[in-house]
């Protein structure tokens, strides 16, 4: 499988956060921009790895998933 690379931009009341996920030999990589830098969050699929990039939105993340697109974590790899 080539390299994949998704660009999104998740939101809530108060905030949104740019993510950027790249998928490379099965593995998820998830880079969420915060105010101290980026947030790196790896994984088996890109849920996993985009609640992982999430992390210093603790308490948002919910609420930031439910923004992403659903056919983004129905992805599902070999």
């Amino acid at each position: 499988m080539g390299l994949v690379i998704v660009k999104m931009r998740l939101y809530c009341p108060d905030f949104w956060v740019d993510v950027r996920l790249t998928e490379f030999d099965g593995r998820w990589l998830a880079s969420a921009d915060t105010r101290e830098g980026p947030s790196l969050g790896r994984g088996h699929s890109p849920m996993s790895a985009t609640i992982d990039a999430l992390e210093p939105f603790d308490g948002y993340i919910d609420e930031l998933i439910l923004t992403a697109p659903p056919e983004l974590f129905s992805v599902e790899l070999p």
